[in-house]
């Protein structure tokens, strides 16, 4: 076993010998662990930040005006006010992300103690921010309708208290999270491709053949290329 275990030991080494003067397996790894990692962190967010928005006002009312001025950053842009024919031109070149159609007599309806619709387009490519946003121009919708019909902005209370705690991330940050993903997928991708190159590599260089008539067990070959690479990895991480 300590004779299988030393050859291993010395294909592992020819291994990192053989990674190291392959270049372009070199430049993977170092972006894996960092360039890739950031992008990936920054490109994609969970949270909705500074969404385009625009407000198809029919009703030009004290209400409909409060609604429109309810949408402020840092979740969304300051909404444009546009025609309903533009509300399809706007979605189809991506200008909007949301775009709200408050209908005529909105407010009259409102105070009459009827429930107006109040349609909400959508741009369902982006598909976070469209799932988030829609949450949350729910919620500041009826909030200033409520407001406006109570003349104060009423919360239900609730039976019990929640009080949260959220270890290692307590401001919710996206990017932390998805770096952390990242890793992972790296880690996991990485682990396959270079030890599978490596086996590639052999048969490119015509060496494979000389390992399986030299006396040594597939095992050995294969823990040998499975170390070596698993060691890089880790070096990387």
């Amino acid at each position: 076993m300590k004779v299988r275990l030393l050859n291993a030991w010395r294909l592992g080494m020819k291994e990192l010998l053989s990674l190291w003067n392959d270049k372009v397996l070199l430049i993977m790894i170092v972006w894996a662990f960092s360039g890739g990692i950031y992008t990936a962190s920054t490109a994609t967010s969970q949270e909705l930040h500074n969404a385009p928005i625009a407000i198809v006002d029919e009703d030009q009312s004290v209400l409909s005006s409060r609604i429109a001025g309810s949408f402020y950053g840092p979740y969304f842009k300051p909404p444009d006010m546009i025609t309903e024919s533009q509300v399809d031109a706007g979605l189809d070149a991506g200008i909007y992300t949301f775009v709200l159609n408050i209908p005529p007599d909105f407010e009259r309806d409102v105070l009459a103690g009827q429930q107006p619709v109040i349609q909400v387009n959508i741009d369902a490519m982006r598909v976070s921010q469209a799932f988030i946003g829609a949450g949350y121009i729910q919620n500041i919708v009826l909030g200033e309708v409520g407001e406006f019909v109570q003349h104060r902005r009423s919360e239900a209370a609730a039976p019990i208290t929640l009080a949260p705690t959220v270890m290692f991330n307590p401001n919710m940050t996206s990017s932390w999270f998805g770096s952390v993903m990242e890793i992972i997928n790296n880690v996991t991708m990485l682990s396959v491709i270079l030890t599978g190159a490596a086996l590639i590599r052999e048969r490119e260089h015509g060496t494979l053949e000389h390992l399986l008539v030299m006396p040594l067990g597939a095992f050995e070959i294969m823990l040998a290329k499975v170390w070596s690479m698993a060691l890089v990895v880790w070096i990387a991480v």
